[in-house]
């Protein structure tokens, strides 16, 4: 399972083009196929695109010298919708009426396709394979005069998991689905205020973390003064439980606590389910560390590292041919063999959604000399997929879709095999300063319960049609 999109602008600062892409390397973890920057001079718009890593591009001055301007936005990307190519890369513009419009999204519409068909038949134009583009054609179809009544339109229109950050030539919108499904954050650095996928986007640049901006909310920055409209009808909020699992970085905020918190309390009430003796704890790094962590705490067994990363080789699983993540496993990992030989071990891991990665580690221990390999995963078993912004496999290729408890233990090869409990799971994310300590996330990973109906899939279109779309126009 690969993570979403990161989002990054700021209004009213000198060089905002400097800032988004320090902001952007902060949230580099959120995607790696290709990073964009869009600034604003006050006359001109200026867009810079390029496939890769944000260090590799953006820190040259050279190329942010390209960017000027006091307010800009920025993108980095993994694709959940549409082919890999630099016309997928965002921020998108597009030259309206109105005049410039510049848009970051993180997350993915699950009625994309409908909608694209319905805006084709009507005369629309799509340069890109991306669903994003869809919120910029129906904002420019709109027959509303403002460009905040145009962009609510659209709003109403589109369906799924998103968190917007858009551009004009006098504004700078934050915008978050109506369940709160994509994060999105506001910051405020001396005058200027900034919007980021997570709060680690803020403390690079020196940044004031104000508020999550809520589920359903838009927010604008206009000369400086913020103002909040909130469209649709109120109703509960409905986070991605993954941004607390797996896919914030540890020391960003969610909901007034550091993820770091959220998953060694995980680990915590894994331990607490697990009747098991065993030499040593042993996470996967990085993922399984703050979960290994709590669970060693709780059961007060010994905490090892018995594998090492090597950081040097870079997040390969995230690339998206499986064939590079297979190989990715034994670059990146090596058992400590002094340390496991002869030992029981249990391995810690925050998710499994194949199995093929865990099951190469497991070998791996063995190989090293582990006596017995016994798996604890800190969340629910994942048999349903995801049509909100992640890209993971289809429901056919989980493991725990297909496979019981042994049949998942049997393949992965470990002595035993155990999943936190979805009770337990909801036990680890409390957050005793919040009045509601049992919200309801957006859990459909593991219960199938989705809070948004995937019309696109139920209309029984692939996503990834939308991928046949460039393929035939390059024929």
């Amino acid at each position: 399972m690969r993570e979403e999109c990161g989002i990054f602008g700021i209004s009213n600062y000198k060089d905002a083009s400097a800032l988004v892409a320090l902001g952007l390397h902060s949230l580099q973890h959120r995607g790696q196929e290709g990073c964009g920057i869009v600034s604003f001079d006050g006359t001109n718009f200026h867009s810079e695109k390029r496939q890769g890593l944000v260090g590799d591009h953006f820190t040259d001055p050279e190329t942010l010298k390209k960017l000027p301007g006091s307010s800009a936005i920025g993108h980095n990307r993994y694709s959940t919708t549409g082919e890999t190519s630099l016309r997928n890369i965002q921020p998108f513009f597009a030259d309206l009426h109105m005049g410039g419009l510049s848009i970051s999204h993180n997350g993915n519409l699950t009625n994309a396709l409908i909608l694209r068909e319905t805006l084709v038949k009507d005369g629309a134009i799509f340069r890109t394979t991306s669903d994003t583009e869809t919120i910029v054609q129906l904002i420019a179809k709109s027959r509303r005069e403002k460009f905040l009544d145009k962009l609510i339109d659209a709003l109403f229109q589109i369906q799924g998991g998103y968190s917007l950050i858009l551009m004009t030539n006098k504004k700078l919108v934050g915008v978050r689905d109506p369940f709160g499904i994509r994060p999105l954050v506001i910051g405020k650095l001396k005058d200027s205020y900034i919007f980021a996928s997570e709060t680690c986007a803020l403390d690079i640049v020196g940044a004031t973390f104000v508020r999550e901006i809520e589920n359903g909310e838009i927010v604008v920055i206009e000369k400086n003064v913020v103002k909040s409209i909130k469209p649709f009808p109120k109703q509960k909020s409905r986070p991605c439980i993954f941004e607390y699992i797996y896919f914030a970085r540890p020391d960003s905020l969610i909901d007034g606590k550091c993820a770091y918190e959220y998953r060694k309390n995980l680990g915590k009430e894994l331990a607490k389910e697990t009747d098991l003796e065993a030499d040593l704890i042993v996470p996967v790094p990085d993922s399984g560390v703050p979960a290994a962590l709590g669970f060693a705490e709780q059961s007060k067994r010994k905490f090892e590292l018995g594998l090492i990363r090597n950081h040097y080789v870079g997040r390969t699983f995230i690339e998206p041919t499986q064939n590079i993540r297979s190989l990715g496993v034994k670059l990146k990992l090596s058992p400590t063999r002094t340390i496991v030989k002869n030992k029981s071990v249990i391995l810690i891991d925050d998710s499994l959604v194949r199995g093929t990665t865990c099951h190469k580690i497991v070998k791996m221990l063995y190989e090293g000399g582990a006596k017995e390999v016994h798996v604890r995963i800190a969340c629910p078993e994942i048999k349903f997929p995801d049509f909100y912004g992640v890209d993971m496999p289809t429901k056919e290729e989980l493991l725990a879709h297909k496979k019981n408890n042994q049949e998942m233990c049997d393949y992965i090869k470990a002595k035993s095999l155990k999943f936190l409990s979805l009770k337990g799971l909801y036990k680890g994310l409390i957050n005793e300063d919040r009045n509601d300590n049992y919200p309801q996330f957006s859990d459909h990973y593991f219960t199938g319960e989705y809070p948004i109906k995937p019309t696109d899939n139920i209309e029984g279109l692939k996503i990834k049609q939308l991928s046949l779309l460039s393929v035939k126009s390059n024929n």
